[in-house]
């Protein structure tokens, strides 16, 4: 008979293979300079649940381990993203510059959130086109002064979630789960239509871009 440990593994496995199409290839979300580790785990959360490939994190107090194995097994982030962070991939960085750079040299284009910059591309969430680049980093300010200068400076585009109430400003966790929804849903319905990489073009046959529901 099954024991219950393989009955487990095989749903993982199963659970795997059924995702796998609905992931979206080179996205990768960035948190720079995060205060608190329970945001963290939060927008690793929202990362893993609405398919984003990657997390970064800008972290120059060195709040977190560089081997993503020990990172795995810290209880603090396991609690806060809900053990989101055992199967999603997260690397970090001492500085802005540094993740920059191994963005910029594996031909990423960076995307920040932030309201209105004089001299940049200000968008609405609602009116920004997440398709058009095959490689999309979306950057995620510190709770308290938001986002850095030189990642506003070298980002193509500054993203604004439309306000309407009294406040104007939303947590990390809201913000980074409202911005991911948009951004990976307009990347799947692309990948859903066209391929990416050495085998470019149409595809014959359209992918899903939602999963069918379970009963």
């Amino acid at each position: 008979m099954e024991t219950n440990k393989k009955k487990s593994k095989r749903a993982v496995r199963e659970r795997a293979d059924e995702i796998k199409p609905f992931r979206c290839k080179n996205l990768i979300a960035v948190i720079e300079d995060p205060t608190d580790i329970k945001n963290i785990g939060t927008v690793i959360r929202n990362a893993n649940a609405l398919g984003v490939e990657k997390v970064y994190v800008v972290d120059p107090r060195g709040a977190l381990p560089d081997d993503w194995q020990e990172m795995r097994e810290r209880k603090s982030i396991s609690r806060s993203s809900v053990s989101a962070v055992k199967w999603t991939f997260v690397k970090r960085f001492d500085s802005t510059n540094d993740c920059l750079e191994h963005l910029e040299k594996k031909d990423f284009i960076s995307v920040v959130t932030s309201p209105h910059v004089k001299g940049k591309t200000n968008v609405f969430l609602h009116e920004g086109n997440y398709k058009q680049h095959t490689k999309l980093a979306v950057w995620f300010g510190n709770e308290k002064r938001g986002i850095s200068e030189l990642a506003v400076k070298r980002c193509e585009m500054c993203i604004a979630i439309p306000m309407f109430g009294m406040i104007e400003s939303l947590n990390l966790g809201t913000s980074s789960g409202i911005i991911l929804y948009e951004i990976t849903k307009q990347r799947r319905e692309y990948q859903s239509q066209f391929r990416r990489g050495r085998r470019k073009g149409k595809r014959a046959e359209p992918l899903a871009t939602e999963m069918t529901r379970q009963e």
